[in-house]
Formats: structure tokens, C-alpha cells, sequence
């Protein structure tokens, strides 16, 4: 097992690991749409702070060796199910290799996000 770090996306909040590699396989800690160089979230609606939280992502999929289109499951947890179509919207830019998803209505995300997002994926 390996613990993934990089300045390229935002560090954790909490005691936990952006990453962690364990076999063959890279599983990320949920991402939000937080600026890794400021440390806010990022203007703007639900399509921004998806566009952000998977550029963290694709950040952390690349410090452990991997990326996104190497994806085999995906969580996606919204603060309103009803942003599901404009999320699904950006998403799709981002995953062409379509992995299997989740996709919940959480009561409360970190820092009143309005998208958190996780990724198992399989190392290049």
C-alpha cells in the first residue's frame, strides 16, 4: 500500500490520504470543487465545481500513475439531485471510457460543496 500526495490538487481536510495505491488499483478520497492553490471553492454553480473536482482528480490520478480514462468506478455525491443533468453534462467531457457510477443525493457536503466526487481506477 502507498499513500498518494500532490500539491496539484487540494490537500486533505482531514486525516486521510489523497490517495492510496494498493495493488493494481488507485483509490482517490472524494474531491470537491476547491482551488488547490487558494484553497476556496471555486465560483460559480454546479458546472464549475464538477469541472473542479475532476481536474483534482485527474491531479491525483497522475501523481500515482494513473488517469481518468483508466477509471473503473466512479461516486458522484450532489447536495440536490436536481443538478444531475448539468453535472452529468460536464462528467461526460471527462469520462469517455464511461466507468461504472453512483450518483447520490447527500444531505451535506465538505464546505457546503454542491459535488463531491471519488474514483477507484486501475494504475497504467
Amino acid at each position: 500500500m502507498e499513500k498518494i500526495e500532490t500539491k496539484n490538487a487540494p490537500q486533505a481536510i482531514g486525516p486521510y490520504s489523497q490517495a492510496i495505491k494498493s495493488g493494481n488499483l488507485v483509490f482517490c478520497a472524494a474531491q470537491i470543487g476547491m482551488n488547490p492553490e487558494t484553497g476556496s471553492m471555486v465560483h460559480g454553480g454546479i458546472e464549475e465545481q464538477t469541472t473542479q473536482a475532476l481536474e483534482n482528480l485527474k491531479k491525483v490520478l497522475e501523481a500515482a500513475g494513473s488517469s481518468l480514462d483508466n477509471a473503473v468506478k466512479v461516486t458522484v455525491y450532489l447536495s440536490d439531485i436536481n443538478f444531475f443533468e448539468k453535472m452529468n453534462e460536464v462528467y461526460a467531457k471527462f469520462f469517455t471510457s464511461k466507468p461504472a457510477r453512483a450518483t447520490i443525493q447527500a444531505v451535506r457536503l465538505p464546505k457546503d460543496a454542491l459535488v463531491e466526487i471519488d474514483v477507484v481506477a486501475e494504475l497504467k
